[in-house]
């Protein structure tokens, strides 16, 4: 039986790739309206905005030109959804405990899922699930957030690195499943970056992630206030070397000319609130473990301590329990 991995898409008998989204805030949103638009099937899973979406659909602008889907396939349950040949997982990784019941409903026999969430050792977690064989993990730089129910704004940005998980996260080079994928995102305006070394890819996007979204919250400050500082500018670039750091006692080495390149653009960059700042000020609970305690831990785990790192993640607990009202006092 043919699947939707036999043929490339320039063949005639090329059959289209069926798309299931969970998780449509500002990155799934985004992503999936694009492959809509391109002509896929794509599914979308919501929660909050699942009535206004099945009503009016979902409204896109963005600095390559805006757009609107009158209608989408939305629902609010997994349970009605159809499998599909990919799943994109774009929840915040606070919600992966939903997974386990999620995924085996949602993802066809020889489909595969497509983690695209912040932070270290989610595949794994989600390999648990389906089999390592049956997941990839991708990077996504993406400046977008989502304005209002089902109202989705990208200010510039918005690739995404693509690799191919295996146990330990072994590299294993460019698949022709990864290459079939990026075929379908290109096509959807969308550019990708395949990567040989998914964990190498991981770690690199910490050097942003780690930093950024934790001081945005403990500073309470842009990306662009952050680089116009000279002190908090310092600051970032400490944070920086930290994280380098931890990649290399986990044997991944990340030049200085990327660590460079990162800081030129993000000091280009539009005012960006990033996605825990958001959250923050949403009072939802914040991806500190994904993003900050994961790599952390690992680190550990390996003989390394990474002091600035560790006092980010305490202070991020601690904002993140008084914010959302979690605080235990004694008397």
């Amino acid at each position: 039986m043919l699947n939707a991995y036999d043929y490339p898409r320039n063949n005639s008998m090329y059959l289209p790739r069926t798309y299931a989204i969970l998780g449509t805030g500002a990155l799934g949103g985004f992503y999936g309206a694009s492959l809509q638009k391109a002509g896929f099937n794509v599914h979308f899973l919501l929660n909050s905005d699942w009535q206004h979406v099945t009503s009016h659909g979902l409204i896109i602008d963005s600095v390559d030109g805006d757009f609107i889907l009158p209608q989408v396939n939305a629902y609010c349950n997994v349970e009605n959804m159809p499998p599909c040949d990919v799943v994109v997982v774009a929840l915040k990784t606070t919600q992966n405990h939903l997974l386990s019941d999620m995924l085996p409903k949602v993802v066809k026999d020889d489909g595969v899922v497509l983690v695209l969430q912040n932070g270290l050792g989610i595949e794994e977690e989600v390999a648990e699930i389906v089999g390592s064989e049956r997941v990839m993990g991708g990077l996504c730089f993406l400046t977008a957030n989502k304005i209002a129910p089902g109202h989705i704004r990208n200010l510039s940005y918005k690739y995404i690195t693509l690799g191919e998980y295996s146990n330990d996260y072994r590299s294993i080079g460019v698949t022709d499943r990864m290459r079939q994928i990026k075929n379908d995102f290109e096509s959807a305006d969308i550019p990708i970056e395949l990567a040989e070394d998914l964990l190498l890819a991981r770690w690199q996007k910490l050097v942003w992630n780690i930093l950024y979204n934790g001081l945005s919250v403990i500073l309470n400050a842009t990306t662009h206030e952050l680089m116009a500082d000279i002190n908090s500018r310092n600051l970032v670039e400490q944070l920086m070397d930290e994280v380098i750091t931890g990649a290399k006692i986990c044997g991944r080495i990340i030049p200085d000319r990327f660590v460079q390149t990162l800081l030129n653009n993000t000091a280009k960059m539009k005012p960006y609130r990033t996605s825990m700042k958001i959250d923050y000020e949403e009072r939802r609970a914040l991806e500190v473990e994904a993003i900050v305690g994961n790599p952390l831990r690992k680190a550990l785990s390996l003989g390394m301590d990474l002091p600035q790192i560790s006092c980010l993640y305490q202070q991020l607990k601690f904002l993140d329990a008084k914010n959302r009202g979690l605080l235990t006092v004694n008397c």
